[in-house]
């Protein structure tokens, strides 16, 4: 008998986001895409719309991920966030109701509050369509770390889509304390940890050692991220460690200035600038580092930090974040307080100095991911959610 026999009758999810992979970017929005292949063992059909303002560029669906890309008005900014779920519902609205008729839809999936909750609220009050929201980071109320009168509105929407869910879906404990705490009513939610492809991202041959040491730092170049930290804890490690090389994956706005630190830390030579990079070369560069570091500041969960741990590598992240309540400090990888350089240098030392400590955290780390957070857990989870939301 078939997983999806066994779970009970067949679904239709419709699965609205805003975070999804295109012909531009097969990266952006993975963690939503790979899971709805899985949920197909589990008797969950998916339809997927993902959205994008009307000025950013025309996006086309991935080879790899389909979907329904559909662009809609909205005030450019965080300024229009507050609004633009009542006008992406009325650019849907008909679409989806279509939509329904042919195919009728057991539970819509908005990620995020806004804009994508917002339109779920306004689309399930009118079809009468449950639905459920996940919430994908720290900033829960979209008050984006700000005030003002804005931020306020962009929290009362964020409350009203939270309290109209009939499940929020949170990708940590850490992301559903503070929902819990910035609520003015109780609300129904659940923690699903994100999932990894533990085949794409897994060892490589044990035979094979790379040459070296080599640290690899995947993330969005902000400042939030901390490669900065990483950089100068690289730089006061050049005595000890006179070959060691550093990798860093991503794009964004603070490329230039991390360069220009590099530069001045004397470390042009040894640290390299890859830009984006798909999934596949993102893996390539797991499998072949010493150690993974990301010391962010401002992380729900953290979808790198698991990858890089299903490839059997140490993993170095900050406390207070998602990924402590996944990382066992010592056992399967390794906790540092938020901009502890000091700690960060001792971790970093530690661990590619002794073979032994960092073969053995792997070790862990995989065994980790393989029991309870691969991306055949975080389908079955979600598909028990969609029959609780319906129920």
């Amino acid at each position: 008998m078939s997983r999806a026999a066994e779970v009970g009758p067949a679904l239709h999810v419709l699965t609205l986001t805003a975070f999804f992979p295109s012909d531009q970017n097969e990266v952006s929005g993975c963690f939503v895409a790979e899971p709805i292949e899985r949920l197909k063992e589990f008797g969950v059909d998916s339809t997927v719309i993902a959205v994008s303002p009307i000025y950013y560029p025309r996006k086309q669906p991935s080879l790899l991920a389909t979907a329904d890309w559909v662009r809609y008005p909205q005030v450019p900014g965080n300024l229009g966030l507050s609004s633009a779920g009542k006008l992406l519902y009325a650019r849907l609205l008909g679409r989806v109701r279509k939509l329904h008729g042919v195919k009728p839809i057991d539970v819509i999936h908005a990620h995020g509050a806004l804009p994508c909750g917002h339109a779920s609220a306004l689309l399930s009050r009118h079809l009468g369509i449950p639905f459920v929201v996940t919430v994908h980071g720290l900033d829960v109320f979209n008050t984006c770390f700000h005030g003002g009168t804005p931020a306020k509105w962009r929290r009362k929407e964020s409350i009203a889509v939270y309290q109209a869910a009939r499940i929020v879906i949170c990708i940590s404990e850490k992301v559903q304390q503070i929902l819990r705490d910035g609520m003015r009513v109780g609300v129904r939610s659940a923690v699903v940890y994100n999932g990894t492809d533990a085949e794409l991202f897994s060892p490589g041959p044990v035979d094979v050692v790379p040459p070296g040491k080599e640290i690899l730092i995947v993330g969005n170049l902000i400042a939030s991220k901390g490669q900065e930290l990483a950089l100068r804890a690289i730089g006061r490690m050049g005595t000890l460690f006179p070959q060691l090389r550093c990798q860093i994956i991503g794009e964004g706005p603070d490329h230039a200035r991390l360069e220009a630190l590099a530069s001045k830390l004397g470390l042009g030579q040894r640290v390299r600038f890859l830009g984006r990079q798909s999934r596949a070369a993102v893996a390539d560069a797991m499998r072949a580092c010493s150690v993974f570091v990301l010391p962010s500041r401002n992380e729900g969960l953290g979808c790198v930090y698991l990858e890089a741990m299903a490839c059997g590598k140490p993993v170095i992240a900050c406390r207070g974040q998602g990924i402590d309540e996944i990382i066992k400090h010592g056992r399967n990888g390794w906790l540092i307080p938020v901009d502890g350089l000091d700690e960060l240098e001792q971790g970093l030392s530690t661990l590619l100095q002794s073979t032994d400590v960092s073969s053995r955290m792997g070790t862990a780390a995989r065994e980790t991911i393989l029991n309870g957070l691969n991306l055949l857990d975080q389908a079955q989870r979600l598909a028990n959610i969609y029959r609780q939301a319906i129920a």
